[in-house]
């Protein structure tokens, strides 16, 4: 479970009560995807001819540019998890990694979920006791490509969701 018990406002839509404005969901979800895609060469190099948890990350990426609808994003990302299920390792995380990033056009914190299972898809696919450096360079490099204006946002919420999300956040 990557998501707290108590949803935090700051990532609710504010036509839902929150505080997160449509530009910033749609920057959460764009971040996600790029995470998600950095890794899905794990995924595809076990399951080349399974195309799901790239159209996912094709989905949200689509959502984010109001072509498709948050339903349609969703989808795909339930489709990608399902990809992730018989597998394991590396390839099963790249998937988990593409359908969280798909479905933060629902629940906008699945940000982290697609970074969290970036990063345990690079710890996986690391031979012996170099998972947690590459881990950790993962968790860098994704941090690197936070847009400054949800930078604080995202590692705030990597600071109170680091627990939950397998202490991957600590770079």
């Amino acid at each position: 479970m990557i998501l707290p018990r108590d949803r935090d406002p700051r990532f609710i839509s504010i036509r839902r009560g929150g505080t997160l404005t449509d530009s910033d969901h749609r920057l959460l979800a764009l971040w996600a995807a790029v995470c998600a895609e950095y890794v899905l060469h794990l995924f595809e190099s076990v399951q080349p001819s399974d195309p799901r948890p790239r159209e996912a990350i094709e989905q949200i990426r689509a959502w984010a540019c109001g072509e498709i609808t948050m339903s349609q994003s969703r989808a795909a990302g339930g489709h990608a998890m399902a990809a992730a299920r018989e597998l394991s390792g590396a390839a099963r995380h790249a998937a988990y990694a593409a359908g969280q990033a798909a479905v933060v056009a629902h629940v906008a914190a699945h940000e982290l979920g697609a970074a969290a299972y970036a990063i345990k898809a690079v710890r996986a696919a690391a031979p012996g006791p170099e998972g947690e450096r590459a881990g950790r360079l993962e968790c860098r490099w994704q941090r690197e490509q936070l847009p400054d204006v949800i930078r604080v946002l995202v590692l705030e919420d990597q600071r109170l969701r680091n627990e939950i999300c397998w202490s991957v956040f600590v770079c």
